[in-house]
């Protein structure tokens, strides 16, 4: 994004919730305050699926035509 403003994170803030560069971040605004959160990249949140959090598939509407087996 051109014209866009960079932000130095203090090292002591950045260790303490595991942000190092390139880490993916989230920004938003509340009122007059900018919210700067960690993010996740597609990888990470894969990396977390396990046989125990992951469920059958679910039927939210009705089969039609050649789609019921």
């Amino acid at each position: 994004m051109g014209n866009s403003l960079g932000v130095r994170i203090p090292r002591v803030v950045a260790d303490k919730i595991g942000l190092h560069a390139g880490t993916p971040v989230e920004v938003s605004v509340q009122g007059h305050q900018i919210i700067i959160r960690k993010g996740y990249s597609l990888e990470s949140m894969l990396e977390r699926i396990t046989p125990q959090n992951t469920h059958e598939e679910v039927q939210v509407v009705p089969l039609r035509g050649k789609e019921a087996w």
